[in-house]
This record gives C-alpha cells, structure tokens and sequence, in this order.
C-alpha cells in the first residue's frame, strides 16, 4: 500500500499529468477506494502549489538573470499572462482558482502558481486559491472517476497501460 500512494503522490508532482492523471490511476489500476485516493492526491496537488509559487517567489529573480533561462521564462509568462489576463482583472485570486480547478490541459497548480505570481498574488490569496483550486480538481476528476470504469479501461488500452511490463 506505501509503494501505491508514494506514486500516486509522484505522479501527482508531474506538472502535466497532477491528480487529474493519478485520481484514476489509484482508483482503477491500484484498487485503492476513491476517499483515500481523493485525500492524498489533493493533499499532494495543494503541497505541489504552494512550493511551486514560494519557489517561483524567491528563485525566479535569480534564474531570470541567465539569458538563455530569462527568454524561455518571459516567453512562458507571456504565453500565461494572454490566457488569464482579463479573468483576473475582474475575479481575482477566484479566476486563479477556477483556472487552477479546470482539469485541461495547460490548467493546473504549476500554471495557477506562476499566473498568481506573475499577476503580483499575495501567499495569503495564493493559499485560498490553490486550496479552492484543488478542491474543485479533486471533485471533478474524483467523481468522473468513480463514474466512469469503461473510461479507464479504454484508456489503459490506448495507453497500453495493461500490457505486461507497464507499470504498477
């Protein structure tokens, strides 16, 4: 059970998979029940965030002084700033939420995180935010999840995810 959830947890620090890939991935490929699932996956989610937004606060001044790390770091921070702008003019840290929550691509608590920095987020917002964020990731995906088995196994198939050798 330890292994499960130490990779449910490093599944979930993966800035493009999170715990939209590894609610399922606990619930279907390692029969683990869906409230354990939930909890340790948004308690993973939340820690990921708000490291990721202290990090970015206090590393970014530095790594931003390397040409070639200060281009690739502008150009993501345009790309975000395009996507979010407007949403946060009106709503706040509650557009940073609602953007963390969304389970699509590109959305998420690294994005949310460097949106929320880049926007000039206090930490105390930035806590809600992600917490609420997360929260509404969680539930979407967990019921989704809960829901939907035939999902997940025709993912597993066109992931081959249930061939031997893959995976735990």
């Amino acid at each position: 059970m330890f292994y499960k959830v130490a990779m449910l947890i490093a599944i979930t620090f993966i800035p493009a998979l999170e715990l939209r890939a590894s609610i399922p991935l606990g619930i279907y490929k390692y029969s683990i029940t869906w409230p354990v699932v939930f909890v340790v996956c948004t308690l993973a989610n939340i820690a990921v965030g708000l490291a990721w937004f202290w990090a970015l606060a206090h590393l970014m001044p530095l790594v931003t002084r390397i040409k070639p790390l200060g281009y690739v770091y502008n150009k993501y921070v345009e790309r975000t700033q395009k996507r979010i702008d407007k949403a946060v003019g009106k709503w706040g840290e509650w557009a940073v939420a609602v953007f963390i929550g969304i389970p699509l691509p590109g959305s998420g608590v690294y994005t949310g995180a460097l949106a929320a920095y880049l926007i000039g987020l206090k930490w105390r917002k930035f806590v809600v935010a992600n917490i609420v964020g997360v929260l509404i990731a969680a539930a979407l995906v967990t019921a989704v999840s809960a829901a939907g088995g035939g999902a997940w196994e025709l993912a597993q198939k066109v992931f081959f995810l249930d061939q031997p050798g893959a995976a735990p």
